[in-house]
């Protein structure tokens, strides 16, 4: 059981206790397609369980394959009506998301939603295939062009449909820990200063500086698709594999003050789907309620310096 000290409800009506099922209550998605990133294991395979029973088509992006027809398998297991599909996404390769990118085009399909989940954290230092310090190139520069190769098919769908569009980043709280500057353009793929919990922090700064930019963007466009970032609440999932001293302290302590995953999902099910959040962009959640983001979170000139900055790296 959870031992929730702050499960009071917010304006919403939710709070850090919710889960997916209970914030998503009632809610046809059935003419709604979407993209949820890093769907095999934890928030990522419960947000796309939620969505598919709420009738939502999902199109699970996933590294491994074989553990993506797992979890269809699952999710079909316990919601024999789920439409659910997957791709192949290397958010951690620029040729693989605009591989899956292409393969979601050829597919002819809408897009309602696009749910940027999947992330790694904390991990050595390494440099992606692209030779981008790791968890910035998978957390976030893979989704920046994910979501920037597929914006068209979004505008079209909210066109045709007349039906919002929704563009979720799930961020983290540790946004608020990232390096000093915020954001090391210039260092960005340097050993030198470099710490796996920072560089996480940086990465999920990212996110939400990335879609508060984006919903600046798409208002002044005036399409209608909104982009919102969120904290899922600390939940204890395999994001923590590579710190085996946080690991062992989660697997003892971790189920009664951490989120299980059903609540850990709330937040962005709840971003994608609830109508409370229609018309509201550039906005970052926490337990299903807007909540404070970072004064360098809400830095307009650092988000659009990013902006031009994820431009250059994926040109």
């Amino acid at each position: 059981m959870s031992m929730w000290f702050l499960n009071k409800k917010g304006p919403s009506g939710f709070s850090s206790n919710s889960t997916a099922e209970e914030v998503t209550q009632g809610i046809d998605g059935s003419a709604l397609t979407a993209i949820v990133t890093g769907a095999t294991s934890g928030i990522g395979a419960e947000t796309a369980r939620v969505l598919a029973l709420r009738g939502v088509h999902v199109i699970m992006g996933v590294r491994n394959v074989s553990a993506g027809k797992q979890v269809k398998e699952a999710i079909i297991r316990d919601v024999p009506q789920a439409k659910i599909d997957s791709l192949e996404l290397d958010l951690s390769s620029l040729a693989s998301v605009r591989n899956f990118a292409s393969n979601y085009k050829s597919l002819g399909l809408p897009l309602n939603l696009l749910i940027n989940n999947a992330g790694i954290m904390a991990t050595p230092f390494t440099l992606s295939k692209d030779k981008i310090e790791l968890q910035f190139a998978t957390n976030h520069v893979g989704h920046f062009l994910l979501t920037n190769l597929l914006l068209d098919n979004m505008k079209r769908t909210a066109c045709q449909s007349r039906k919002e569009g929704r563009i979720v980043n799930v961020s983290s709280r540790r946004h608020k820990f990232s390096y000093n500057e915020g954001i090391r353009f210039d260092k960005i793929n340097d050993q030198s200063g470099y710490n796996g919990l920072s560089a996480y922090g940086q990465s999920k700064l990212a996110n939400v500086l990335h879609a508060n930019e984006l919903a600046r963007h798409l208002k002044g466009e005036g399409v209608e698709i909104t982009a919102n970032s969120l904290h899922p609440g600390a939940i204890a999932t395999n994001l923590f594999r590579q710190h085996s001293i946080i690991s062992g302290i989660v697997n003892v302590i971790g189920k009664h003050v951490m989120k299980n995953v059903q609540q850990g999902a709330a937040t962005t099910c709840y971003a994608a789907l609830h109508p409370d959040v229609k018309g509201v962009s550039g906005k970052y959640y926490a337990d299903c309620n807007i909540a404070e983001a970072s004064p360098q979170a809400n830095d307009a000139g650092l988000a659009k310096r990013l902006w031009d900055f994820t431009i250059s790296l994926v040109d």
